[in-house]
């Protein structure tokens, strides 16, 4: 009885300073996340990187995800290098960052099959498009993309690459900037109602900047200050059942750290929508200078409770893109 009574003083203790330890890091504005990294599934999917980005090394973009605590990547692919209107007669090929095509993912996916899955991707308004990104949704891609291209949102071109993933029961992962890719937006609702059964991602400048309703100059890319609920984004969001949105790049991670009210409630209303990305070029993944590692730490910050965390880090991809993860 003595070793009992022992044992049960000993655990009521700890648990106080556990408790006790909470409250200081609540007080202190910090995530109590933390707490939860012994838990065995902290599983997180990063759908959003690229191969040879801005020249880092497969090794390092290895090192880099690791780092970062990620256990199943999605390679997004470029197009292939081509001089049309659609590349900005080249200035945009590769992703306009060095990434590299679809045989580059693919390959490093087979190297590393338990942590890499790649996309599928090509120039929207190459002859072969279609069948090219065909052939990689044949082999497993779980999503199209990175789609980010001077094409027309609701171009012919276009469309055919959202019937292509209609028929392939896959996302459609897209790019929006101002006169720059994938323009249109202010149309693109147009095109969620008519593919209701595609599922598409919305992500970069453009997207996240519309997520504030008092959002006027579309030229403004990465606006700042307190932000409006009831933006573009927001209601795009809120009324398409087919619509979702991809977290990563700084644009993502700017609209998240902007207004922390705000934020907070975003993240709840679209719990079920948002999902985590890094597009991230650094070489580390170290915290505190990779933005992709940031990012994980604002959506630990800002989930109201751990089933939003666990949703936006991992489950809401796993689902989203069928991943047997």
């Amino acid at each position: 009885m003595k070793e009992q009574d022992s044992s049960r003083r000993d655990f009521l203790k700890k648990a106080s300073m556990a408790g006790l330890g909470s409250l200081a890091a609540i007080s202190a504005g910090q995530s109590v996340f933390g707490a939860f990294a012994d838990e065995p599934d902290n599983r997180i999917i990063d759908i959003h990187q690229h191969t040879d980005y801005l020249g880092r090394t497969a090794e390092d973009l290895l090192t880099h995800q690791r780092a970062m605590g990620i256990t199943t990547t999605i390679l997004l692919p470029s197009g292939h290098p081509v001089s049309y209107g659609s590349t900005h007669y080249g200035v945009s090929n590769g992703l306009q960052a060095k990434a590299t095509p679809n045989e580059y993912c693919y390959k490093m996916a087979q190297q590393y099959p338990k942590e890499f899955l790649f996309g599928a991707n090509e120039v929207p308004d190459l002859p072969n498009a279609v069948e090219e990104i065909e052939k990689y949704l044949k082999l497993g891609a779980p999503v199209i993309g990175e789609l980010k291209f001077n094409v027309e949102c609701d171009s012919p071109e276009m469309q055919r690459i959202y019937q292509l993933a209609q028929a392939y029961d896959v996302p459609v992962l897209m790019h929006w900037q101002y006169r720059m890719y994938n323009t249109g937006f202010e149309r693109f609702h147009k095109m969620l109602r008519k593919y209701p059964r595609v599922n598409f991602l919305g992500h970069a400048q453009t997207w996240w900047a519309n997520v504030d309703r008092g959002y006027k100059d579309q030229n403004i890319l990465y606006p700042k200050g307190k932000i409006s609920s009831g933006g573009w984004t927001d209601k795009l969001l809120a009324d398409y059942p087919n619509l979702y949105g991809d977290l990563s790049a700084g644009s993502g991670l700017s609209a998240l750290m902007r207004d922390e009210e705000f934020t907070r409630d975003f993240l709840k209303r679209h719990q079920d929508k948002l999902i985590y990305g890094s597009d991230c070029a650094d070489p580390i993944g170290e915290e505190g200078t990779c933005q992709g590692k940031q990012t994980i730490e604002a959506i630990r910050k800002f989930s109201a409770s751990r089933t939003i965390e666990r949703k936006l880090l991992f489950e809401n991809a796993k689902k989203l893109m069928k991943l047997k993860v």
